[in-house]
């Protein structure tokens, strides 16, 4: 297992520039973990010479990029926003690239109004196929995620209700395209995440441990303090799918360094314990 962490809690702090990407490298160096995760809205400065102090910082800090956090809108009814969307995320993999991370998130798009369900599966469907043969010349792997909303989005994801997931799942199999499997957006949904992960998880390219304290809205918490049945689901994926990849913390409890530091123990323990 390798791990790395997204942190949600810090996230628009460093989109905004109150909190520095380097300053999030250098936490995750004293979280002891393998990779840090980077977020779309965070690299501004796309120039080589930028790219490149961010990949020595990672070095120095013994470090590696491990997913940039892509939030495309492929399911905006606007085609020209659909074709941005498309380009903007050809960026992003140049940005993989240049920091060699592994994995680049994707999701389907906002649930925008006015769009139906054949529409929007088709758009997203499209966008996301069109995008996996430029990650693979990139050496990128693509992980569409079981996604709730992204931070700088107006309206959920389109396909945050499983059955639209599976739909598009199931479209993009003949591209290659990898799963992200999110613990905890299935409870923002209703539903329990062991049934949705046993029907993606031969897709799983990486996990990310997340987790909430209710059922139907968003209230996430410290990993392991609330429903997600963290030891159930490791022990699925590590006896039964023989999963050795990646692990990614999702710290979104808003607890400070004090909650990074319990999640990452937490994981690691119950993972162990699997």
């Amino acid at each position: 297992m390798k791990l790395s962490c997204v942190p949600g809690t810090w996230f628009m702090d460093i989109a905004e520039g109150r909190r520095s990407i380097e300053s999030w490298i250098d936490f995750g160096a004293e979280l002891g973990l393998d990779a840090v995760d980077l977020g779309q809205a965070w690299v501004r400065d796309r120039r080589p010479a930028a790219l490149q102090g961010l990949r020595r910082r990672l070095d120095t800090c013994g470090l590696r990029a491990g997913m940039i956090r892509g939030a495309p809108d492929f399911t905006h009814p606007d085609p020209r926003i659909r074709r941005a969307t498309l380009d903007d995320m050809r960026g992003l993999l140049e940005v993989a690239q240049a920091l060699g991370a592994p994995l680049l998130r994707v999701t389907a798009g906002q649930a925008h109004p006015g769009v139906d369900r054949g529409d929007g599966v088709r758009w997203a469907v499209e966008g996301l196929v069109a995008l996996a043969p430029e990650a693979r010349a990139a050496g990128v792997t693509l992980a569409y995620e079981n996604h709730t909303k992204a931070s700088v989005w107006e309206y959920r994801d389109f396909s945050a209700p499983a059955d639209v997931f599976l739909e598009i799942v199931r479209a993009t199999t003949p591209a290659g395209i990898g799963v992200n499997f999110d613990t905890g957006n299935p409870l923002v949904q209703g539903d329990d995440p062991l049934p949705l992960l046993r029907a993606v998880a031969p897709r799983v390219v990486c996990v990310d441990a997340n987790d909430s304290r209710t059922r139907g809205r968003f209230e996430f918490c410290v990993v392991g303090r609330g429903l997600v049945p963290f030891p159930e689901l490791f022990r699925y994926l590590k006896r039964d799918v023989g999963y050795d990849g990646w692990i990614v913390v999702e710290e979104f409890s808003h607890t400070g360094a004090a909650g990074f530091r319990e999640a990452v123990r937490y994981v690691r323990e119950a993972w162990a314990a699997a």
